[in-house]
């Protein structure tokens, strides 16, 4: 694959685990059970170490009894799907879930290991499981592909089975599961048409390209879903002209080659439209963090300064708890700023009654000595 070579030592791999890094290329392969999706894994995982270029695979299925390729990291040594349906009493497609949702929160760990590898690698495969409205409508889901395609160039890989989409009906339907996921997941996006050794897909080619081929096949059907399927096909012009298909047999390896090199504009379309969107999203994210907090700093500080209002003024509260209690409220020498020590505010008051005292005493003698003496005069008779 022709992605660019990025010498990566200790210290590029020691950096922090949100730098963007230009590779591996991680490719999330869906697809409906049934479809070949794990054989498709297989065959691009064994035609890749063929070319000395060997992937990084990752199996996501917790409820697979065996993979059939080498896998790097495995989802059932992390977590055991029958335990968790045990334990929390579910069934098949809630233990998928739970079972995913418990892995995605040890993703950072998985995300360490992939960067470890961009010297090694190219390409990191992650392989879901086969119900696949379990990987691409859940919350674990959605943690994984968008944390990949933060830091990697992500590609979502929609293997379809070529020999039931004979059927145009059957084909709408899977169109429809196809543009629903791109506009869910909102990434480069690349239709897998699988079993081409068995029937070859230049018809779906066809209906893709002129409606009025896909309308043909559609016309011997009079049934309301042969009706949908041809208004439809009208409304998914657009989803057709811009969408990526390539044919491809997992059983021969047919189509590998036009396959990688789908991949490869696939990469370019990351780099090009998504990843400034993304930017450009996460930077509109982060002005918003950065609005509320100041938003929530002003409400604290007008809050606060309310509260103050409401109080009782210090100058108030310096009287209330300074003031002498001397008759007639005047104020002690605490007013100046000294808080006074209760045992001298008792001296002082003893001072004051013993000075108070003495100056009674002397004014009343004061006021005897004014007075002119009197003789006590005999009576007469």
């Amino acid at each position: 694959m022709a992605t660019a070579e990025v010498p990566v030592d200790e210290a590029v791999i020691d950096q922090p685990l949100l730098e963007r890094h230009k590779k591996p290329v991680c490719l999330i392969v869906l697809g409906m059970a049934g479809s070949g999706k794990t054989t498709f894994v297989q065959q691009l995982t064994s035609r890749l170490h063929a070319k000395n270029k060997p992937p990084y695979v990752i199996n996501l299925d917790p409820a697979c009894k065996e993979v059939p390729y080498p896998v790097n990291i495995d989802i059932r040594d992390t977590v055991n799907y029958k335990e968790v349906m045990k334990q929390y009493s579910l069934g098949p497609n809630g233990g998928i879930v739970t079972s995913l949702n418990l892995f995605a929160t040890k993703f950072d760990q998985l995300i360490t290991l992939v960067a470890k590898k961009s010297a090694d690698t190219d390409i990191a495969i992650f392989d879901t499981p086969g119900q696949i409205e379990v990987f691409t409508w859940s919350a674990s889901g959605t943690i994984i592909t968008e944390t990949l395609a933060a830091l990697f160039p992500t590609v979502v890989v929609y293997v379809i089975d070529t020999v039931r989409s004979v059927s145009p009906v059957t084909f709408m339907s899977n169109m429809l599961y196809a543009c629903s996921i791109l506009y869910k997941l909102r990434l480069p996006f690349i239709i897998v048409m699988n079993k081409i050794d068995v029937v070859k897909h230049d018809f779906a080619l066809e209906w893709m390209k002129d409606f009025d081929v896909f309308e043909k096949a559609v016309n011997g059907d009079e049934s309301y879903h042969a009706n949908l399927s041809r208004s439809l096909s009208m409304a998914l012009d657009e989803f057709y002209q811009d969408i990526t298909t390539v044919g491809f047999s997992a059983v021969t390896g047919e189509g590998f080659e036009a396959f990688l090199k789908a991949v490869d504009a696939a990469v370019v379309e990351y780099e090009t439209d998504y990843r400034p969107e993304h930017d450009r999203l996460q930077k509109l994210q982060a002005e918003e963090r950065t609005k509320e907090q100041n938003r929530q700093k002003q409400k604290f500080k007008s809050d606060f300064e309310k509260d103050n209002e409401r109080q009782i003024p210090s100058s108030q509260v310096s009287d209330i708890f300074l003031r002498h209690r001397a008759v007639g409220g005047e104020s002690s020498s605490d007013e100046e700023g000294q808080e006074g020590n209760p045992e001298d505010d008792d001296d002082e008051e003893d001072g004051a009654g013993y000075k108070s005292f003495h100056k009674y005493l002397e004014e009343q003698k004061k006021k005897q000595q004014s007075k002119p003496n009197k003789v006590n005069k005999p009576s007469s008779s």
